[in-house]
């Protein structure tokens, strides 16, 4: 079968690239090993700054002038893509490879980055760690830090009040990023930067702002879940539980394998380089000198695009649809007819090919590996399975996508669907709470590293039109 041929393929790309990646990283894990057991984070974080501050400095005086690429009409009208014009340090995105978190793999990470239990999935807490330091943590550092967080997690009375004016039916993203902005008012950066603070301190209450942050908006997200499907019945945070475990608790849900699943999903989805609509969105107006708060609430209202984190809500549905009009034990011949039924209303298959991304997407494969442990018999688990056959070379056929592959969105949706949580209107909001980490560790930086307010320049079709007739 194609897609038991396409799995052996990508295990083989994957081999290589860890070998690789071992050898790369050598460096990197004598570092690990021999790193101070501080379980302080933020005095980790203090200590490397300057190194950052002074290598950046140097980077510029040394390479400022050199072109890192020529932009063409086909960027300036395709959404600049291609272009290359962020400084995003926590994850690169390798058309091929997939994301790389501070260098590491996915596969790198569930083995490196220390688990709730052994052989379990990584623990969020420990991805905020090395986006941060660029360092693997210990266990007892990243116990350390979930504690901190469980510490940050109150919410005062008006957040909540905020998002009750709002109707229950307003859809989740909204009442979330209402909650996001009301829990501004308690900005320690506003503050900071009203008594006069100097530039060279901005990362430090920029700092607090984003631990609080990332700390109080999995509490926010599950009363959210709580307030529209489950009677306003709030179930208090367990200070037993780590971070991905404390929101499935939250959200009412205490299967341990749906505390594993959280914790996977919250680490895999937590960034994704910084051009992305959210992450981009953060970085604009967080260079602003916008607050964490009022960064991510804006990254948050990007997010909830269709063509952006909606999609995860868009797949379920549409393979629940499949499942309605086909029945579960669909031939493929019946997929490949719905599939080109889809195409040919002037839809999209969702799940299915992403910006940059020109190989099938690690995140989707940690999932789906995670599903082969956890319900192999699953009937929409063996859908998503006979998609991955089907819908690449359809895509392909088509000859108008550059990546017929399925991305992130295309598995996740059928985990949480399995596991109790089938509100998929819901979805984007766990996509949101796991955002949170990976773009707050960058404006941490982006405040310590100085980096300045965005201004790229915009032209007019008419002036497009008078500088290609002059040069050609």
């Amino acid at each position: 079968m194609v897609f038991f041929r396409s799995v052996s393929l990508l295990s083989k790309l994957r081999s290589r690239v860890a070998q690789q990646s071992s050898l790369d990283n050598s460096v990197r894990w004598l570092q690990v090993q021999s790193s101070s057991s501080d379980l302080d984070l933020h005095s980790q974080l203090k200590e490397l700054i300057p190194e950052q501050q002074e290598r950046l400095k140097k980077l510029k005086a040394e390479h400022g002038k050199v072109q890192l690429g020529n932009i063409t009409v086909d960027m300036v009208l395709g959404g600049m893509r291609g272009m290359t014009g962020l400084l995003w340090e926590t994850s690169l995105l390798d058309p091929d490879e997939g994301i790389r978190f501070r260098g590491l793999s996915i596969p790198e990470c569930q083995k490196l980055l220390p688990a709730a239990k052994p052989d379990g999935e990584p623990l969020p807490e420990g991805l905020l760690w090395l986006l941060l330091t660029g360092k693997v943590p210990n266990k007892e550092q990243v116990d350390a830090l979930s504690k901190e967080l469980r510490s940050r997690a109150t919410i005062p009375d008006h957040v909540y009040k905020a998002i009750d004016a709002l109707p229950a039916t307003a859809h989740p993203m909204t009442q979330f990023a209402t909650g996001v902005m009301a829990l501004q008012v308690e900005s320690e950066f506003q503050k900071a930067y009203e008594k006069g603070i100097h530039k060279s301190k901005y990362w430090e209450p920029t700092y607090e702002d984003s631990l609080s942050l990332i700390a109080q908006v999995p509490v926010v997200a599950a009363y959210v879940y709580r307030r529209i499907y489950k009677d306003g019945q709030i179930i208090p945070m367990d200070d037993s539980l780590d971070y991905g475990g404390n929101f499935s608790h939250m959200l009412g849900f205490e299967s341990p394998q749906m505390q594993e699943l959280m914790r996977l999903y919250v680490t895999i989805h937590s960034d994704h380089e910084g051009g992305n609509v959210s992450a981009h969105t953060g970085h604009l107006v967080a260079s602003a000198l916008s607050d964490p708060y009022l960064s991510f609430a804006a990254a948050l209202n990007g997010l909830a695009g269709p063509l952006h984190g909606l999609a995860n809500q868009e797949v379920l549905l549409w393979i629940k649809s499949v499942v309605a009009e086909c029945g579960e034990n669909i031939t493929t011949e019946q997929l490949k007819d719905y599939v080109w039924k889809t195409l040919n209303s002037g839809k999209v298959v969702p799940g299915f090919g992403h910006g940059v991304l020109r190989k099938t997407d690690p995140r989707y494969t940690c999932q789906r590996e995670f599903a082969l442990k956890h319900l192999p018999d699953n009937p929409l688990f063996q859908l998503v399975s006979k998609l991955y056959e089907v819908v690449p070379p359809i895509l392909t056929e088509l000859g108008k996508v550059k990546n017929p592959w399925p991305n992130v969105d295309a598995h996740s949706g059928v985990l949480l669907n399995y596991f109790g949580l089938t509100e998929a209107r819901y979805y984007t909001v766990l996509f949101g709470v796991s955002r949170s980490i990976g773009i707050c560790s960058q404006l941490i930086w982006d405040r310590a590293l100085g980096l300045p307010l965005e201004r790229p320049k915009s032209v007019t079709m008419d002036w497009l039109e008078k500088y290609c007739k002059k040069a050609a």
